[in-house]
């Protein structure tokens, strides 16, 4: 029985390695995210948001060329499903402030990525923005639900590593440090800034899985459009040795700046 079980743990230190280094040279030479079904790409953005505007906001999709929009917003509210790295699957729903200056941002990032663009170029490129004036910060206070129970978030900074995530709330507070808020990033913390220093920072506060049950997506999933990753996260009622260990993933208070050796159960 013990052997089984070193073989298996074996198994998943060999795939996350490969995984690893496939993420580490894809980041390098340039990748381009794959194309979700429509149906299923739409139900998971609107999962991002609590369901009182899930039926007002607008959605974007992603095609070979970068985000098209396929419906308006009533609202203000535009949600979409970012892939940042390989594998990743970031449902988000931004407010008004957001829509106008960090979703051109975030979907010149996707053009970029689609042309085969490495992460030091797009870097450079919206480095590049910024200074312009092609972009710019958010003027005021605001909000990007990420409430999905979907979540699959980089862990680290390079992107090398990507696990479930629990629901959370961003908000836009450029410029802004850790240090600032009196915040030390990592695994229990109520509360920290992603991003810090840039003007794109985002101070990110979890929300308990229990109470993030009223997402936009919900009916939907369970009516058929949710598929894959679902079962990779799991609820918190499941059972089963592989439900167990996304719950334990998804308790983390912090997708980026961690190593594997953080991720323990509470």
């Amino acid at each position: 029985m013990k052997s089984e079980r070193g073989r298996g743990i074996a198994v998943e230190m060999v795939a996350t390695l490969l995984f690893a280094s496939l993420a580490t040279s894809q980041a390098q030479a340039g990748w381009k995210p794959e194309l979700m079904p429509r149906e299923r790409e739409v139900a998971l953005a609107l999962s991002a948001g609590p369901a009182h505007f899930a039926e007002e906001a607008g959605v974007y999709v992603l095609e070979k060329n970068g985000y098209v929009k396929i419906r308006e917003s009533k609202n203000g509210f535009h949600c979409f499903v970012g892939r940042s790295v390989p594998g990743s699957q970031e449902p988000e729903c931004y407010d008004a402030e957001g829509s106008e200056t960090r979703l051109p941002v975030a979907f010149y990032e996707a053009e970029l990525r689609m042309q085969g663009k490495n992460r030091k170029e797009i870097e450079q490129a919206v480095a590049e923005g910024y200074a312009s004036g092609r972009f710019r910060a958010p003027r005021r206070p605001g909000i990007v639900y990420m409430l999905s129970k979907e979540n699959l978030l980089p862990i680290d900074e390079e992107g090398k590593t990507v696990l479930p995530y629990r629901p959370h709330l961003m908000f836009y507070a450029p410029y802004l440090t850790n240090a600032d808020i009196g915040a030390k990033a990592g695994p229990g913390a109520p509360a920290f800034v992603l991003d810090e220093g840039k003007p794109g920072a985002l101070i990110i506060v979890p929300v308990p899985v229990e109470e993030a049950g009223s997402r936009a997506g919900e009916s939907q999933s369970n009516g058929g459009a949710s598929g894959g990753s679902a079962t990779s996260c799991g609820n918190a009622g499941e059972s089963g040795s592989a439900p167990e260990k996304s719950k334990r993933l998804i308790r983390l208070s912090h997708p980026i700046g961690n190593t594997q050796s953080n991720f323990q159960g509470e």
